[in-house]
């Protein structure tokens, strides 16, 4: 390996351009490269299909195609198969919280009497190299048990006797990583972050009795399940770990992959751990999906809930589909975070998120997500309460048929002064957070990631672009609606935070913001239009 004063080049034929941090350098090692390298050169060429497809089938929904169940997989779905037996430390998933991979976050989530911690490089990590590479580091050392943390206070942070089983997520099929290039292109995300955590943890984690385990995002399809699996086979078989060994989540986020459960399932039924309702980026895909379709237009995100009948439909079609083939079922994000000094507010968060875990457990689910750690007990007190085992994967629900009609039912509801309001403050302020080195962003008593910017933006730029983006008291949302809109949310941030409003960080994100819900095409990814900017490319 290589170094001159502006690029890192092995052997291999990574590139990574910019200043190389010395505490990288056990990460990026000679054979860690050589075996990301490998990754890339097998997978990224079905990377890019894959990324076509996608645009394809995007293209058929904009002429009024609609997703349904394929017709060339219908033994799948009706042949009684099961997957892999499941590893008895992932047989009991009652409480997941989840984070990003800063060394603090890692400590307390893996300390909070969670069953499992899932450490997210994906939607609540901002993808600055030095976040990602920290991020791995701080990984290596909770795998081998001596990460610590010290606060400015003084105090110090260090792992417990019995900590949560680590679940980690890499990003998406559609992310680059722009500070690690071959042959001249970015490598893509996913497969640097699962070859990096991979080869310096596999090991490791078999020795101790453990395993890798992976929570992956945002697949559109069971194509993208089986890339993964090969992926999975091709890494096993690359370290001498046995096939199997890996197993992963993967979280039903997008509206095409509830029309594929199954199938993504039977993709990878040797490694899989099961699904998840990634129910806030669920929402985004479907506004996507339908950017212009008028009459499938969403009200107010405060008005779509889990109680939405297309909603309800899709969390049940997870546990029935997880149960019928011997995994488990994952329930939604609980984001509420503590209020401090606030009695009132506090409780009244414990309630909702005691219903909303009380709606899955008796659903069905196997467990369910967290944010803070306050609500690891409350979680935990509702699923011991209705479900005394380890899991209900035994409990398959016959609450009817659920088909395409019901995964596409219209909400009723309406489109509020104040629902535009909120949607250009919580795009706004996660933006600014994003491009400042910050992924998941306390907003409005939660912890935010980018799901929430995500829905702002596409509700914005469907309700401006559609004839159906009309206010319950007449008011036509319109570009210029949202411009005075956006123009009073910068200048109340700058009245709330005085001197630690961030002019520049501000400007840029009401910029890019605008941009987004203004132009004639909707951008697919807000964190893909952003990542240049951040990534220094912009």
């Amino acid at each position: 390996m290589s170094h001159t004063r502006e690029t890192l080049r092995s052997a291999a034929g990574i590139e990574i351009p910019g200043h190389i941090n010395p505490d990288y350098a056990e990460i990026l090692s000679e054979d860690a490269l050589d075996f990301v390298t490998e990754l890339v050169e097998l997978f990224a060429p079905r990377v890019r299909e894959l990324l076509a497809m996608r645009q394809q089938r995007q293209s058929e929904m904009d002429r009024g195609v609609l997703p349904g169940f394929p017709a060339e997989t219908d033994a799948i779905r009706r042949d009684d198969w099961k997957a892999a037996p499941l590893p008895e430390e992932l047989l009991d998933r009652r409480v997941e919280i989840t984070g990003p991979v800063d060394a603090k976050m890692i400590v307390n989530a893996l300390n909070s009497g969670a069953n499992v911690f899932m450490a997210d490089f994906e939607d609540a990590a901002s993808p600055t190299w030095d976040v990602i590479m920290r991020g791995q580091i701080n990984l290596r050392d909770a795998v081998n048990r001596s990460i610590d943390f010290t606060a400015e206070s003084g105090k110090r942070y260090y792992l417990h006797d019995h900590p949560a089983v680590l679940i980690v997520r890499p990003r998406g099929w559609h992310l680059p990583e722009a500070h690690a290039r071959l042959h001249g292109s970015a490598v893509p995300a996913a497969l640097w972050d699962f070859g990096m955590y991979f080869f310096h943890n596999a090991r490791t984690l078999v020795a101790a009795g453990s395993a890798p385990y992976f929570y992956l995002p945002k697949l559109q399809g069971y194509m993208e399940a089986r890339l993964w699996n090969d992926v999975f086979v091709y890494a096993q078989d690359a370290l001498g770990i046995p096939r199997g060994t890996i197993k992963a989540t993967v979280l039903i986020e997008t509206l095409p992959a509830a029309f594929e459960m199954d199938e993504i399932l039977y993709e990878l039924k040797d490694h899989s751990a099961g699904l998840n309702c990634g129910r806030w980026d669920y929402i985004f895909s479907y506004i996507k999906c339908f950017r212009h379709h008028p009459e499938r237009i969403l009200p107010d995100r405060d008005q779509v809930t889990m109680t939405t009948s297309f909603l309800d439909a899709y969390s049940r079609l997870v546990i029935r589909t997880c149960h019928r083939r011997g995994v488990h079922a994952i329930g939604g994000m609980a984001a509420q975070i503590p209020v401090k000094g606030d009695r009132y507010l506090n409780e009244a968060a414990m309630l909702k998120v005691r219903d909303d875990k009380e709606r899955e457990v008796l659903n069905g689910h196997d467990g369910s997500w967290v944010s803070h750690p306050t609500y690891v007990e409350v979680c935990r007190e509702v699923f011991d309460r209705h479900m005394p085992g380890p899991n209900q994967i035994h409990r398959i629900p016959d609450d009817g048929t659920i088909g395409q009609e019901d995964l596409l039912r219209q909400p009723t509801g309406t489109i509020t002064i104040q629902g535009v309001m909120k949607n250009v403050s919580a795009a706004l302020n996660y933006i600014q957070a994003w491009l400042g080195g910050q992924g998941a962003v306390p907003l409005q008593h939660h912890m935010e990631d980018a799901a929430t910017a995500e829905i702002s933006r596409t509700q914005l730029w469907q309700w401006i672009h559609s004839p159906g983006g009309v206010t319950v008291d007449g008011r036509r949302v319109t570009t210029e609606l949202f411009r005075a809109v956006l123009g009073n949310e910068v200048d109340r941030q700058r009245l709330l935070l005085g001197g630690r409003f961030d002019e520049t960080n501000f400007s840029t994100a009401a910029g890019l913001l605008d941009s987004m819900v203004t132009a004639d095409t909707l951008a697919d990814f807000l964190t893909l239009e952003a990542y240049p900017i951040l990534a220094g490319y912009g």
